[in-house]
């Protein structure tokens, strides 16, 4: 029997406890999910949007590849990684510990109560698109035939977005790439 590879890509956000660590057990969560984790964006310091009074976030995005697999199982696994890292309500307006949403499935474009692919506010979000544009430029967004690099500069979101670093400045020395 043929098995059939995906890539797929997953945003990433916490802005709840320890944001990094988040975002870590949340890839890794991907990881023990079956999901390969072929390439991560940096991470991003991001404000809030559509949300009032919210502390900011970290965001950051991952490309995967899965094997024989829905993009409805995808989301359950997802939704358990959530739960898992202490995600109890999936609204649209709360901070949270951790936010995992799936954007693109291939390029497949599909349309349940559950789930819509791809993601309908990728190209409205630069917390989305900046580390999107990192791992995958050219990635044509299959309903709006634009890649991902176009749709970043088309923006009309003017959200802060900035590369975070841990200690809060740029790397400098031997260790700096």
């Amino acid at each position: 029997m043929d098995t059939e590879t995906v890539t797929a890509y997953i945003g990433l956000g916490s802005n709840l406890g320890d944001r990094a660590g988040n975002l870590l057990m949340a890839v890794r969560g991907l990881m023990e999910a079956s999901f390969e984790v072929t390439k991560l964006s940096a991470i991003y310091e991001t404000e809030p949007v559509e949300m009032d009074d919210a502390p900011g976030f970290l965001n950051m995005v991952a490309e995967i590849r899965a094997e024989s697999i829905t993009p409805t199982q995808m989301l359950a696994r997802m939704l358990r990684i959530e739960y898992l890292l202490g995600r109890k309500e999936k609204s649209l307006k709360l901070p949270r510990t951790i936010d995992i949403d799936l954007l693109f499935y291939g390029d497949l474009k599909m349309e349940t109560p559950f789930l819509t692919l791809p993601h309908p506010r990728i190209h409205l979000r630069r917390f989305v698109l900046v580390p999107l544009a990192e791992v995958s430029p050219m990635l044509v967004h299959p309903v709006l035939h634009k890649n991902i690099a176009r749709l970043l500069d088309e923006s009309e979101d003017r959200s802060h977005v900035a590369r975070w670093y841990p200690n809060g400045h740029e790397h400098t020395g031997p260790l700096a790439h």
